[in-house]
């Protein structure tokens, strides 16, 4: 079987390029021949368009795409192949559910005329173009042959919005590294880790408000906790508009007096990753959801780093922030009301109090790494692609 996978690839620094690149890998190792036709477009339509008029699709099975994040290379590409190959097998994960891509390449006229305008004149006319947006996520949603959601919370969610049949929709769950598993280092001190992209959104901050909040309500807990920021620091990301993200957190962490509590590892490289899991307790994720996106929806993704979390066997606090509740609902760890500092706070404070709880969640997350490997998971796809080759010409 040949699959065109559509999709960032690293050395891009997303979530989604890593997750592509796992899954290429773990494709590969069932026999499936992937090829990877937009390599080095970047996120860029024109290029992704052009990429298509030009590759030899002659004996793809079924072409795949990777959408979510902001990107519009694949979704542009995945529009011109229906176009220019009716009966081609085309399928997408959809990363961040309710929606496909939640933004056009460009705005139409007049709309396009406010482009360089001062905010919030750009963002009003985003605004008020996404009735058109909608209409060619839901256009292209209709003219897949199957799509795949992370959770049964994001297929429910692009269903009902894609006003799509229940059939279309799978739920492949975010696939888990082979880790060989560790125990948990002594409970006292409590080692929290935050993982994952460092950037305005994740509610790193929230974070760090809720241990000070504890430390101060209970000073005695001061010696019994540490926390270490770990992951990318994505400068693209991390400096935006009003300065350095990571200054703005060192200079908080200064502030509320938790300069001896808090450790740095910044760009984690791939190899230390799960040792750096396995040397804490817990992972503590405070996404917030965006208000700006909220406008046109619910975004109801999941995390590469529960993901991890779960592959290597380690418990998560997380906020109930996109489909967060459901992937933490069956014992391997707490929610809390997004943005909700207080909450938070609670749930460290409880945590630390009877941190015998790690142990249950510990044990419930090597469960959910060893149902979800990614050879496992592979295999759910390579399914799906069968299903989808069943009576169906090759591109011509």
């Amino acid at each position: 079987m040949r699959i065109a996978l559509l999709a960032p690839l690293p050395p891009e620094q997303t979530g989604i390029a890593d997750y592509a690149a796992v899954l290429k890998a773990s494709l590969e190792s069932a026999g499936v021949d992937v090829l990877t036709p937009l390599a080095g477009c970047g996120n860029d339509p024109l290029r992704a368009m052009a990429r298509v008029a030009e590759f030899d699709w002659t004996g793809v099975d079924v072409v795949h795409a990777e959408l979510g994040g902001g990107r519009l290379a694949e979704f542009q590409a995945l529009r011109a192949l229906r176009k220019r190959f009716p009966h081609l097998p085309l399928s997408a994960t959809v990363h961040d559910p309710e929606r496909l891509v939640w933004r056009r390449a460009s705005l139409p006229w007049p709309l396009s005329l406010v482009r360089s305008w001062p905010s919030p004149w750009p963002q009003a006319a985003t605004v008020l173009a996404d009735p058109l947006c909608l209409y060619e996520e839901r256009h292209l949603a209709s003219n897949l042959n199957a799509l795949v959601t992370l959770t049964k919370t994001g297929r429910n969610c692009l269903v009902r919005r894609m006003r799509l049949p229940a059939s279309k929709v799978h739920v492949i769950a975010h696939g888990n590294q082979a880790v060989q598993l560790s125990p948990l280092p002594p409970l006292e001190p409590l080692r929290l880790l935050y993982f994952g992209f460092i950037y305005r959104g994740k509610g790193i901050e929230d974070l760090l408000d809720a241990l000070a909040l504890v430390v101060r309500r209970k000073p005695q807990l001061l010696p019994r906790v540490s926390l270490t920021l770990a992951g990318g620091s994505a400068p693209d990301m991390a400096f935006e508009p009003g300065g350095s993200y990571l200054d703005q957190l060192r200079r908080r962490i200064v502030e509320q007096g938790l300069e001896s509590l808090i450790e740095w590892r910044l760009d984690l490289p791939a190899e230390d990753i799960a040792a750096q899991i396995q040397a804490h307790h817990v992972m503590v994720l405070p996404y917030r959801e965006s208000r700006k996106l909220r406008l046109l929806g619910e975004q109801r993704g999941t995390s590469g780093a529960l993901s991890w979390a779960a592959a290597c066997g380690r418990g998560v606090v997380t906020s109930d922030a996109r489909a967060f509740a459901e992937e933490v609902a069956t014992g391997n760890g707490a929610i809390y009301p997004q943005g909700d500092v207080s909450a938070l706070a609670n749930e460290l404070e409880r945590l630390l109090e009877a941190p015998e709880r790690c142990l249950q969640w510990a044990e419930r997350a090597e469960q959910i790494g060893r149902e979800r490997l990614w050879p496992l998971t592979a295999q759910r796809f390579k399914a799906l692609f069968s299903s989808l080759c069943e009576g169906r010409d090759h591109a011509k």
